[in-house]
């Protein structure tokens, strides 16, 4: 029997859109490891920043993951999502950096808003955490996909000597090649997951079984509606005297402060029965269920010029 000659050029491999997202996310992580001296992963214990965890527990193994984990603690978490972290960080073996909004507060560094929101003050605690731990990278879960201001990101978006963003002077990013040149007080935050849609990430955390807090499946839960979004009944966010409270199932597609982010109606309790939800919604996560971005159009971008991930 004769047989045909196999050569290099004669093979066809190519990588499934997840695979290929992968592989992405793991080699721009590499390359802020490899380029710049004092990295650090911001981690809020969300659904996107724990895929961006688990990707640089592969990018490194068997080795540990050569960088600390940043969290910026407004107080005004889900106790889900704070169990969530500990657990995760000692599972890891990484080394938990936290930034208090409430030390800032009592220590009279930044004053909480009328409004109880501790949205914009995060970003003084962000930047002085950064400063304090000499971090000049941070890379975060932030996708193109979630909202405008963060569609204009590029990959490596560069941050001035005050830490703010200024979308009209960034780098190009061309062939895949970043340019991690620091200028005197610059940094860099990062964006691995950029080209990432919310389908993507659930289709990779049904693929990898990457864990999450349990808030992002469905669970019955006390909430009550407020501007058109169901909001949980938590110490932080109670409910007005117009408003009903009702016991209702709901999940979490996004996770930030229990006073901004509201849930959605579903009765998807494992992660594939997320990917089929996901996949037919029309609206946006965050256009769906957070109050910060309802602000104003510009709400996002305004943060993130001040400092804001």
């Amino acid at each position: 029997m004769k047989v045909k000659n196999v050569t290099a050029t004669s093979l066809r491999f190519q990588l499934d859109q997840i695979s290929a997202l992968e592989a992405e996310s793991i080699f721009i992580i590499r390359e802020v490891v490899a380029e710049l001296e004092r990295p650090g992963l911001l981690f809020s214990g969300g659904k996107d920043s724990a895929v961006l965890l688990h990707l640089a527990a592969k990018a490194f193994a068997p080795a540990a993951i050569p960088f600390p984990v940043v969290h910026i603690d407004t107080g005004h978490n889900f106790q889900e999502v704070l169990d969530f972290r500990d657990a995760e960080v000692a599972r890891r073996g990484v080394r938990l950096i936290v930034g208090s909004v409430q030390d800032a507060i009592d220590a009279g560094d930044v004053v909480e808003e009328r409004n109880g929101s501790r949205n914009r003050i995060q970003t003084p605690v962000l930047l002085d955490t950064i400063e304090s731990h000499q971090l000049n990278a941070l890379m975060g879960g932030a996708r193109r996909d979630e909202e405008k201001a963060r569609a204009k990101e590029r990959v490596f978006s560069f941050r001035d000597e005050f830490g703010q963003w200024d979308p009209k002077n960034q780098r190009p990013e061309l062939w895949n090649l970043y340019n991690s040149r620091l200028n005197h007080g610059e940094s860099i935050r990062v964006f691995p997951l950029s080209n990432w849609t919310e389908l993507d990430i659930w289709n990779y955390i049904e693929r990898e079984n990457v864990l999450l807090p349990s808030i992002y499946f469905a669970h019955r839960r006390e909430v009550f509606d407020r501007h058109g979004m169901l909001f949980a009944v938590h110490p932080f966010c109670q409910p007005r005297e117009n408003e009903i409270v009702r016991t209702e199932m709901v999940r979490y597609r996004t996770v930030g402060d229990a006073t901004l982010t509201a849930a959605v109606s579903s009765s998807a309790t494992t992660s594939r029965a997320i990917v089929e939800e996901v996949a037919a919604t029309r609206i946006t996560e965050r256009g769906a269920t957070r109050g910060d971005d309802q602000v104003s159009e510009a709400a996002m971008e305004d943060r993130k010029k001040e400092g804001y991930f």
